[in-house]
């Protein structure tokens, strides 16, 4: 049995998210409040959740990192906050999407499916080629961890996820919708500057260690590409 588990204080969004995750063949699990969501997921280990970000006890964001620093499982927070900086924040410490209140159960599941389907296309991924080495640059999807000079930088799910989409492909060009379908899927309701700031702050924790052999390159007007230094590799 695959388990989905709801989080959230509202026992009419629980109860109706129930009835459409029985529907796509799941078995729901209900958390009214974040301990009682971290426990239920350390005892079902769910193919997904879904997070409200207002609850009681523990808030969404807390859940979401603690469940993400022991696990990829896709998380999906929902929220009435629709603010850019709660969505980017959100994003940030390891949630897969972000849904607003209200909402339309079937979105909700359109969203679940999709990412589902990035989590089983990243799983293949890894277990084909787990590790990409360049120069002084090593991204571990299976571990997920980053490291330069074999010094691990703490980066959040979604910077090791932009890291090995850009470093294995280098020099080429990804607009800034290409990385929003990439890494948020066609779905999200995002816009350039989710980029923009994702980027901003990936670059503030990866130069903290001098990597003259590849950097990540601002194509002005367009996006970003991985470059390679070919003099210093």
């Amino acid at each position: 049995m695959q388990y989905i588990l709801i989080a959230d204080d509202n026992p009419d969004i629980t109860d109706i998210l129930s009835v459409y995750v029985k529907k796509e063949g799941y078995e729901p699990v209900v958390a009214k409040d974040g301990i009682e969501a971290e426990k239920l997921y350390d005892s079902y280990k769910p193919s997904a959740v879904l997070l409200d970000v207002m609850m009681p006890l523990k808030d969404g964001y807390e859940v979401c990192k603690s469940i993400r620093s022991k696990s990829s499982v896709p998380i999906i927070l929902i929220t009435a906050r629709g603010e850019d900086y709660d969505k980017i924040m959100g994003l940030d410490i390891g949630a897969d999407d972000y849904i607003v209140k209200p909402f339309s159960p079937s979105e909700v599941m359109a969203r679940l499916r999709a990412v589902l389907r990035r989590f089983v296309a990243t799983e293949v991924s890894e277990n084909s080629d787990t590790v990409l080495r360049i120069n002084n640059m090593t991204v571990n999807l299976e571990e997920y961890s980053f490291a330069i000079d074999n010094k691990k930088i703490p980066l959040t799910k979604k910077e090791i996820e932009t890291m090995w989409t850009l470093a294995s492909n280098p020099n080429k060009v990804f607009t800034r919708d290409n990385l929003l379908d990439s890494l948020w899927g066609y779905d999200y309701y995002g816009d350039s500057r989710t980029v923009d700031s994702h980027i901003k702050r990936l670059r503030a924790k990866i130069d903290t260690i001098e990597h003259p052999a590849w950097t990540i390159k601002t194509i002005w007007g367009v996006g970003y590409k991985f470059e390679i230094n070919d003099s210093d590799v």
